[in-house]
Formats: structure tokens, C-alpha cells, sequence
């Protein structure tokens, strides 16, 4: 596909079925990554430009570096996201600022992997199994205009899918917040009556 954001509707499905176990902010930085080789071919007038880092070989160096480089990247993008939303008072879309290592090697992997697979279905230059195979199996598979159906159907139902579960975890984050400012509120009464119980049966015993 010629632009990365039509790779990130897959993304947002495996976001949705994924939860916590899968970054999309890794698997989006690695769409990025995989498409630096385009860009440059059309900066430069190349003939080719979907060529060596459109393998499923590079494309495992390739989700490495990316795990790696997250973090870094990825931490002030996140303070950013954070910042907005609850700028707009949409705290249950606030995202934790955690890169365990399971969910950033998921997304680093299956960006990586699932772009040289979406891009074999389109693009003739695209030698996905190079060097052993200079034969891509996959090609107008399904057509073009069928493909990007298919990533934005798949982007808006992850979106929608993750939206209300995000939703739903607030709410439930915003209820046990709830009954544990009650309970203390509680104990801060009971500790009140029980100090005023021991300073009225020390006045009885004095008088």
C-alpha cells in the first residue's frame, strides 16, 4: 500500500483483540519504519521501491530495532496523548506509560510482518520471500480496491471495539476509586466517634 495509515487499520483490530498484550503504538512506529524505503524511492526517482526491506528476513531486523527504539520514541508521544486527553476531560483514554516487553515485541513483529504480507498483494516490485524465492505467490491475490476496504473495515471496527473497552475499564477504575474514597470516608467517621467515645469515658472517670 503507498501509505502507511492504511496499514494501521489491521493494527487497530489486533489492538482490539490484543488488550494490553499488544502495543499499537509499536506496531504503528514500525509501518513507519518498513516505509522509509518507499519514500525515499519517490524522493529519489527510483525504479524499485519496494525492495530489500520488503522481505519477511529484513523485516524481522527490522521489528527488532523498532522494540528497541520505542520506548524512547514512544514515551513522549504517550505523555503527549495523555496530556490531551485529559485536557479534554476523557480520562478513560488516558494510556499507561508502560513498554513491558511482550506487548512491544507483538506489535514490533506483526507490524513488520503484516506490512511485506498486505504490500504482496499489490505491489509487483515486492519480493517477499528474497533471497531463497524471487516469487511472490501473493500478488492481486484479492485487488487493490478490496484490500483497502478491508484495512479501513478493519480500522473502524478495532476502533470502535477498543474505544468501549476503554470506556468500560474507566468505569470500572472510577467505581473502586469510588467505594475506596467511601470506605475512607467511613473509617475517618468511625475513627472520629471512637476518639470522642474515649474522651467522654475519660471525663466520666476524672469526674
Amino acid at each position: 500500500m503507498p501509505f502507511t495509515p492504511l496499514h494501521l487499520g489491521p493494527g487497530l483490530a489486533l489492538k482490539a483483540l490484543g488488550g494490553r498484550h499488544f502495543s499499537f503504538l509499536t506496531f504503528g512506529l514500525a509501518q513507519v519504519a518498513m516505509d522509509i524505503e518507499p519514500l525515499l524511492g519517490l524522493m529519489t526517482g527510483a525504479e524499485r521501491l519496494h525492495g530489500p526491506t520488503h522481505t519477511y528476513l529484513a523485516a524481522l531486523g527490522i521489528a527488532l530495532a523498532v522494540a528497541v527504539i520505542t520506548p524512547l520514541l514512544g514515551r513522549p508521544i504517550l505523555r503527549r496523548w495523555n496530556r490531551e486527553v485529559e485536557w479534554v476531560r476523557l480520562p478513560w483514554l488516558i494510556v499507561p506509560e508502560d513498554f513491558s516487553r511482550l506487548p512491544v515485541l507483538m506489535g514490533a513483529f506483526l507490524g513488520t510482518l503484516s506490512h511485506v504480507w498486505l504490500d504482496s498483494l499489490m505491489h509487483a516490485d515486492l519480493t517477499p520471500l528474497a533471497p531463497w524465492s524471487e516469487v511472490n505467490g501473493w500478488l492481486a491475490a484479492v485487488s487493490g480496491e478490496s484490500l483497502r476496504v478491508g484495512c479501513l473495515v478493519a480500522g473502524l471496527v478495532g476502533l470502535i471495539a477498543w474505544t468501549v473497552r476503554a470506556w468500560h475499564r474507566g468505569r470500572r477504575q472510577s467505581s473502586a476509586s469510588g467505594r475506596v474514597r467511601c470506605r475512607n470516608a467511613w473509617s475517618a467517621v468511625e475513627d472520629r466517634d471512637d476518639r470522642q467515645s474515649r474522651v467522654s469515658t475519660s471525663r466520666r472517670i476524672v469526674q
